[in-house]
């Protein structure tokens, strides 16, 4: 499982994003994050927009990668639940789903010493919600990431800017790619182009 490292350095207005000027108004643009309408307590973002809106999965994303980019917050009380029954079973169809996603991050909002030394409302033994967590991990790809509640929003906020980033970046390495050369190229037997 991964331990999250405090995010002390996200300036206080992230920069817009590095796309090319010829790709118009892409240039100036910020990510705008997703909160799902489901989403009960949704946390508070200072550096980047949010909407509301219905997501697939997840509870939040990013504007136009919806199917690409989500987080799955969870408390520590919500994530106990989610260890047994029912409450089991459908959460586990919401990290099956989570699979097919490029990024994707269970949130765990507070500290594994909480889960640990069972400072939580329910019988269920700190081991079993520990064991589940690295089982859903390996089982489903989807990193855990533990956080303070006042470095939560910060975190998304930072994971959606760099995600957005790569994306713009790519972008970026097709339209070059599409622009260096008109003349096509020949394939040599060895795998290198020649015009």
């Amino acid at each position: 499982m991964t331990t999250h490292t405090p995010v002390n350095d996200l300036h206080t207005a992230l920069a817009p994003l590095p796309a090319l000027r010829s790709l118009g108004d892409l240039a100036d643009c910020r990510p705008v994050i997703v909160v799902d309408t489901r989403e009960q307590t949704p946390l508070v973002f200072s550096n980047l927009a949010s909407v509301t809106g219905t997501l697939q999965s997840g509870d939040y994303s990013i504007r136009g990668l919806e199917n690409s980019f989500a987080v799955e917050r969870k408390s520590i009380p919500d994530l106990v639940s989610c260890c047994t029954g029912e409450n089991r079973e459908r959460f586990e169809r919401e990290l099956h789903r989570l699979r097919g996603f490029r990024f994707k991050r269970l949130l765990i909002v507070g500290t594994r010493a909480e889960v640990e030394q069972h400072r939580y409302r329910s019988n269920l033994a700190p081991k079993v919600v520990m064991g589940s967590l690295a089982a859903w991990e390996i089982r489903f790809d989807v990193p855990v990431v533990w956080a303070a509640p006042h470095e939560a929003a910060a975190l998304i906020e930072q994971w959606s800017w760099y995600f957005a980033r790569e994306v713009v970046a790519q972008a970026n390495h097709l339209w070059r790619g599409t622009r260096t050369s008109l003349s096509p190229t020949v394939s040599d037997h060895d795998g290198s182009c020649h015009p």
